[in-house]
């Protein structure tokens, strides 16, 4: 081999290890997420928040001793967690780490359905590609996860929806795709005058429903597919987080028509979606389309151009359309007759 020519392989091989090295360190915020969320799930984050040896904790959470000193020192380089004298450690930044599991409105459930349901999804693609077949998207088993995941963003829309109940006189309130009914015991505590109705798909969802608004005589909670319910009487407010990527693009018209028709005639229309193409959190939201597309039974998120021919079709005007959170592309969209 010539002089110039090992010059060259030399180069590349330089080139490789600089890409290698490139993606290595784009990876290394996967590591704090992936951190977060074995944190949250075993509830470690709880378990060290006061000084404990490795043995201690593993010994009272019955889980491999070996594993959790793997865990340890990644939490120790990441300074989730700090090492104090006789091995003692203990959870640092605790403002910054998902609360307890125990707590309803922890921020490591968006960790477990991203862990769980997202990535595991998009680590798919090569063999969907190959196939050309997709998967099925098991609500039995991720449906409380999602339900909680979007009890959580719904708290960011809650003083959009208090102030349109107290503007427009608000009586009546239906939530399709009520999940753990978040919103409606929210909105019962501060009105006990609201008639509210949640409508959820999942039996277990709506059972957890069922039992956390038992003591609330204004909430009715309804375990049905949406295309199978009846209301007794139109709708001042009528709400559907996070419903529409399970609705087929072809279906979504009848949708619209049939909230239409539940709606009182100065009624308003609240809806939480991810949007894709959108002016804010356009990584997310591609992120999001690319795993709903990944099974059969759901669908793409919306554009914003088709959320205005839905409502032309349907005689709906869009008042606002507005996020509320910009990192993931989700917004909040105001509807009316």
């Amino acid at each position: 081999m010539e002089s110039g020519e090992g010059d060259v392989t030399v180069i590349q091989d330089y080139i490789r290890i600089l890409r290698a090295s490139n993606w290595l360190k784009k990876n290394v915020p996967f590591l704090y997420s992936w951190h977060a969320y074995v944190g949250y799930e075993l509830d470690l984050f709880e378990a060290f928040k006061k000084p404990k040896t490795v043995k201690q904790v593993a010994v009272n959470a019955g889980i491999q001793e070996e594993l959790l000193q793997e865990w340890v020192q990644v939490g120790l380089s990441l300074k989730h967690l700090k090492k104090k004298r006789k091995n003692l450690i203990k959870t640092t930044a605790i403002w910054r780490l998902p609360s307890s599991k125990k707590k309803s409105l922890s921020s490591g459930i968006i960790l477990k359905e991203m862990m769980e349901l997202h990535i595991p999804a998009l680590l798919s693609y090569p063999e969907l590609l190959r196939s050309e077949e997709k998967q099925i998207f098991d609500s039995e088993e991720h449906g409380p996860t999602v339900a909680k995941t979007s009890k959580l963003l719904e708290r960011f829309a809650l003083p959009k929806v208090k102030r349109i109940i107290k503007k427009k006189k608000i009586k009546t309130v239906l939530d399709i795709g009520c999940g753990e009914a978040g919103y409606l015991v929210k909105l019962a505590e501060e009105d006990e005058g609201l008639e509210m109705v949640g409508v959820e798909m999942n039996k277990e969802v709506a059972e957890e429903a069922s039992r956390i608004t038992e003591t609330y005589d204004n909430i009715e909670i309804k375990q049905a597919d949406i295309r199978n319910y009846q209301p007794r009487e139109p709708f001042d407010l009528m709400m559907a987080n996070n419903v529409l990527h399970y609705i087929d693009p072809n279906e979504r018209q009848d949708f619209f028509n049939m909230v239409a028709g539940w709606m009182d005639r100065e009624g308003t229309f609240l809806m939480i979606t991810p949007m894709k193409d959108s002016r804010h959190g356009r990584k997310f939201s591609s992120a999001f389309n690319s795993f709903f597309n990944a099974f059969d039974n759901l669908y793409p998120i919306p554009t914003k151009k088709e959320i205005k021919t839905l409502c032309s079709r349907t005689g709906l005007k869009l008042k606002k359309l507005n996020p509320i959170v910009k990192k993931g592309g989700w917004y909040v969209i105001t509807l009316e007759k």
